[in-house]
Formats: C-alpha cells, structure tokens, sequence
C-alpha cells in the first residue's frame, strides 16, 4: 500500500468478480425501495434479451432481494382477484361462452380475434417469431 491508502500494484484493487448489488434493500426507505422496484422492472427485458450471463445472474439475484423486501414490508397488500387462479379461471370461462368479447387470458378481442394488446410482428397480429417457429 502506498500513502494514503493507494493500492502499490493494479491488482491489489482489482474488482473483477465481486458483485455489485447497490444499497442493502432494508435499508431503504419506502419510496426508494419502489424507485428501485419500478427500475429493476424495467430494465429486465434488456438485461434478459442482450445481458451477459453474470448480468442476468445479479439482476435476478438484486430483483430477489427488492422483491423479497417489498413483501416483507407489505404482508397484506391489496392482490386483485383477477391476479388469481380462480380469476384466471372466470375469465377462461368468460372467454368460451358465445359471443364473448373476452379472449383467453381475459383480454378483450381485437378485429382479427387476437387479444388486444398482443405483439404484433411481422408475421401478423400476435406473431413475434417467423413462418414455422414456435
């Protein structure tokens, strides 16, 4: 070590393969715990589509302790009965009877029978993978 507390070689500060997992979630008060939720939440898609494998491991492992966090501190938070597998099966009921505006899984129909709001690829409404892709 050198004077004042500077490494005397590189790799006596070297980092790599320690994992950075920001501010201890308990640590944070509750409108900084939604910040991070609604962050780490947005940022998944990226992370799971164009992320390195380590990337994906520490944001699974950072989304884990939000999560578990928020529920910790919100045992008895308010859960919409169509968030549930009874709700999933009312609106599956709902969606066969006749003349049901209601596709499977509860979303409204669009003109060409999809669910609204499902992707729309290039193949077609509700497509995202090519001709003979699953």
């Amino acid at each position: 070590m050198l004077a004042g507390g500077y490494p005397d070689r590189m790799d006596d500060h070297d980092e790599r393969g320690m994992t950075m997992t920001g501010v201890e979630p308990e640590r944070l008060d509750d409108q900084q715990l939604m910040k991070e939720l609604e962050t780490i939440h947005r940022t998944r898609h990226d992370t799971l589509l164009y992320g390195s494998n380590d990337a994906l491991r520490a944001h699974n492992g950072r989304m884990a302790q939000l999560e578990g966090e928020y529920l910790r501190r919100n045992p008895r938070r308010f859960v919409s009965p169509g968030r549930t597998r009874d709700g999933a099966r009312e609106r599956a009921v709902e969606a066969d009877r006749p003349g049901s505006r209601q596709a499977p899984g509860g979303s409204p129909k669009t003109s060409e029978g999809g669910p609204a709001g499902a992707p729309v690829g290039k193949w077609g409404p509700g497509t995202t993978s090519g001709p003979g892709e699953a």
